[in-house]
């Protein structure tokens, strides 16, 4: 059974390093574009159909219409840039969590990327910190200890020629008090310079906030979107993931008010389980509906 993105998230984060070091060299991918803004797809998504035939799923995707990866760890920064640019994929952002900070540096710049985004920045400093266990916790003071890392990742970032951004789940919208959720306490205590934002919608909505009403408060700060949709259910801890028009959120408007906010690049990422379809059916669907909306 595949597992969820958060536990492989919270398995990998802080590992192989060696791995994207060894071989890396600097290199630009191509453009793997037609239009101003393609559509994307995070890796994770078709992460069992790329461990089991890379260039297959890779140029699969292409042919799908994708023009972009959201890329994470899977081989060597050398080998995905080298087969991204054999399928004509753009790699604009990289998730470096299962990295580290610096090695994710050096691997952006081997993959050619503009961003590199943390996908749980809580977890990522829970590890750091030598605790593996439990999750992070999300009070006010851990939002402002969360707020002060991200600045110094933005801050390496940019002496880098990078640019940080923050991804979120579904906790960064709890109530810390005074009328603010975490997320509303990243926003305020981040300088705009140093970290933007990768708005996961569809964790948005799980969290009980409303991605449009983000995006129009927050106009520059969220070059980076996930289109992501979940099935209704009434568990408090369950998620089931579901196709892009087949869930909860209507994407149109959402669209909307992201482009209007100054969006960049729009990442699909479907959350398993894949029962219904494989990955790269899903990811048809998703592009299906996604792209007429675009």
């Amino acid at each position: 059974m595949m597992m969820t993105r958060r536990q492989f998230l919270s398995r990998s984060v802080l590992c192989g390093t060696a791995a994207w070091l060894a071989g890396s060299m600097p290199g630009k991918l191509l453009a793997g574009t037609t239009q101003g803004k393609p559509l994307g797809i995070q890796l994770y998504m078709v992460l069992q159909a790329y461990q089991s035939d890379p260039m297959s799923t890779l140029k699969t995707l292409k042919a799908i219409g994708y023009g972009e990866i959201e890329a994470i760890v899977t081989s060597t920064a050398r080998t995905l840039r080298d087969q991204l640019n054999d399928a004509g994929l753009g790699c604009p952002s990289l998730h470096f969590d299962s990295l580290g900070i610096e090695p994710g540096i050096e691997a952006a710049h081997v993959l050619g990327t503009q961003y590199i985004v943390s996908s749980m920045l809580p977890a990522f400093m829970q590890k750091m910190n030598g605790n593996d266990k439990g999750q992070p916790t999300y009070s006010r003071d851990d939002a402002k200890r969360t707020a002060a890392f991200a600045n110094q990742i933005g801050e390496k970032a940019k002496k880098a020629g990078l640019q940080y951004a923050y991804h979120n789940h579904y906790r960064e919208f709890t109530d810390v008090g005074q009328g603010q959720t975490f997320y509303d306490v990243l926003l305020k205590d981040t300088d705009p310079n140093l970290v933007k934002f990768e708005l996961d919608c569809g964790w948005v909505h799980v969290g009980g906030k409303n991605p449009i009403d983000l995006f129009k408060a927050n106009p520059g700060r969220i070059p980076l979107m996930h289109a992501k949709d979940f099935l209704p259910t009434h568990a408090p801890d369950e998620h089931p993931g579901t196709e892009l028009g087949r869930g909860t959120l209507d994407y149109k408007p959402i669209l909307a008010a992201a482009h209007q906010a100054g969006l960049k690049h729009c990442f699909v990422e479907q959350e398993g389980p894949y029962t219904r379809m494989s990955q790269l059916d899903a990811a048809r669907v998703d592009y299906a509906y996604l792209r007429p909306l675009r």
